[in-house]
């Protein structure tokens, strides 16, 4: 029987509705400050592991506030353990922290309902792990080739700025009949010259727009859909959530919490727009009677294969383990991809930055060859 998140809500939360979707909407900024996913990952390994010890709750939070070294950290989990001391349940102490999500509290109570908390901070400790993991891969997959594009446009610039006005100098000194490559290349340097500052500006201004507007729903909804549509890389990213959202709901249905609920908890701790709105409508066709498979059929962010896995998962009341084997499925495949990516990215970015300096090279040494013959 679902239990309602609206009524459990009110009694654990103090403030109103705002604040909650504000702490939501934090807890899933990617370079936030705070107590970050890694940091998350390391409480929840370290606490099952002394948990699993036969260790007390009072007594691991303890050991684990002596190993922080941020006083922050320190303050913030020693709140939690003044909370749980006075006779808070730790699920409750952890959401009125105000830096743990509704997720992990419904996760954490049902722990301790079932007397399985040590395995619940286990999983909750794998989750973050592999949160993090995705997020290295990303960062590992796009570093190398974002650094030799942006170290190929400033060589670009430079030589547009600096070496060809050099070039076209020596061009008007000596009267040479320029060739139309060359006549392009230097209409472009003077573009760079009058309007490169400009230029930057405005790139510049875009960035810091962004960053200002990350926390505007509609900003983000935008960029979340462009990125869908970007070949090889949305249908990656896609792949990312996915793997999220196939681990939440393994650990949710772990711990005997009814579908519906775990995907109204699994919505809340999404940050991908499209997928949040695919589990809102798959939240909403559930309450209609719908079954699951059916109901996320009619959503393009669920794949054939998730969608034929559930329906066997329903079929088979085998839902905990169809939901980590795809999670296994998503996680080896985000892993494959990342490397696909990062090795074709490399060549191609190389292949571009040598026909960017070859374009310019031939431009200016092509009148260079007509002024030496002339000469000679």
């Amino acid at each position: 029987m679902a239990f309602k998140l609206e009524n459990k809500q009110q009694r654990t939360v103090d403030k109103g509705q705002s604040d909650l979707q504000a702490l939501l909407k934090k807890e899933i900024v990617l370079f936030g400050s705070g107590f970050t996913t890694k940091k998350k990952q390391a409480f929840y390994q370290e606490l099952a592991v002394l948990l699993k010890a036969g260790i007390t709750l009072k007594e691991g939070l303890t050991l684990i506030i002596e190993s922080l070294k941020k006083p922050a950290d320190k303050e913030m989990i020693g709140k939690i353990l003044t909370d749980v001391v006075n006779g808070k349940p730790f699920s409750e102490a952890i959401y009125t922290s105000k830096n743990f999500s509704e997720y992990e509290f419904y996760s954490l109570k049902i722990g301790e309902e079932t007397g399985t908390i040590a395995q619940v901070c286990q999983e909750l400790g794998v989750f973050y792990e592999r949160k993090n993991e995705q997020k290295r891969i990303v960062i590992g997959a796009l570093t190398y080739p974002s650094i030799v594009f942006f170290t190929a446009l400033l060589v670009v610039f430079f030589m547009l700025s600096y070496v060809v006005p050099m070039f076209q100098d020596i061009f008007k000194q000596n009267n040479v009949e320029l060739p139309f490559l060359t006549k392009m290349i230097i209409r472009l340097s003077d573009l760079v010259k009058s309007y490169g500052f400009l230029f930057v500006l405005i790139v510049l201004s875009v960035l810091f727009a962004g960053r200002l507007l990350r926390k505007n729903e509609n900003y983000t909804k935008a960029i979340h859909y462009l990125a869908l549509r970007i070949p090889v890389f949305g249908p990656f990213i896609s792949k990312i959530y996915l793997a999220q959202f196939t681990q939440a709901v393994a650990l949710l249905t772990a711990s005997k919490v009814p579908i519906l609920n775990s995907i109204q908890m699994v919505k809340k701790m999404i940050g991908f727009v499209p997928l949040k709105e695919a589990l809102e409508n798959v939240e909403k066709n559930i309450l209609q009677g719908h079954s699951l498979s059916i109901s996320m059929k009619e959503n393009r962010m669920f794949d054939s294969r998730i969608i034929s896995l559930v329906k066997v998962a329903e079929e088979t009341s085998q839902t905990e383990y169809v939901f980590k084997q795809l999670n296994e499925q998503y996680n080896q495949e985000v892993i494959l991809q990342s490397k696909v990516m990062s090795t074709v990215l490399e060549p191609l970015i190389i292949v571009f930055v040598g026909v960017l300096v070859a374009v310019l090279l031939v431009a200016m040494y092509l009148p260079m060859f007509q002024l030496s013959s002339v000469i000679g």
